[in-house]
């Protein structure tokens, strides 16, 4: 598989980046599921309003682009291998970080997906059909069944939600401790600003 191109001023010391597109969606996903979650905190304490309807369909619709732009993440990464981890970095981490790295970046992956199909899911046991930004009708993915929604798919979409929120804190703290603690520059691998100094 072709890798990713590489930003071609930096020198053999500075870990390989992952490539523009990469990081973009990468931003861009980051940007939505944050604000995803926070949308889908608040309306949830709202009584009944117009407000109220028109953030569960901007959640909705927020839902499917997060499913959408996540479908597209994975279909670049398995063309466009990232780059590894440097050796020097992978041999100061200790072997529980390198399982810990793994596992959540696996992690993070499973839910991009699980959390807004169990949300779609969600939405079509309860008999309300999503039509994406109000144009596009997308199928119902299950019968209507309003016992199920309320006491099945809603307590998973939840807990998905949640449990993606606390990956994600997880994955920025241990991109914090690479950045002020071990200053081993691996953070720079995916942040799109040049790197001190360099133009990218």
């Amino acid at each position: 598989m072709p890798a990713e191109p590489l930003n071609p001023l930096a020198d053999s010391s500075d870990p390989p980046r992952y490539g523009r597109v990469a990081m973009a969606l990468h931003w861009l996903l980051a940007l939505m599921i944050v604000t995803s979650f926070c949308v889908g905190v608040s309306m949830v304490a709202l009584p009944f309003s117009p407000l109220r309807l028109k953030l569960y369909n901007w959640h909705k619709w927020a839902g499917i682009t997060i499913l959408s732009l996540s479908a597209v993440r994975l279909l670049w990464r398995l063309s466009h291998r990232p780059p590894p981890l440097p050796a020097r970095i992978e041999a100061a981490m200790p072997g529980w970080q390198l399982g810990a790295h793994r596992a959540l970046h696996l992690a993070m992956y499973v839910l991009f997906f699980a959390v807004p199909l169990l949300g779609w899911a969600y939405s079509s046991a309860l008999g309300f059909p999503i039509v994406w930004f109000g144009v596009l009708p997308l199928p119902d993915l299950l019968p209507v069944d309003k016992d199920f929604a309320e006491t099945v798919l809603k307590p998973m979409h939840k807990a998905g939600a949640f449990t993606l929120a606390a990956v994600a804190v997880l994955h920025v703290a241990a991109a914090l401790k690479h950045r002020f603690i071990d200053r081993d520059g691996l953070l720079d691998r995916m942040w799109p600003l040049p790197r001190h100094g360099r133009s990218s």
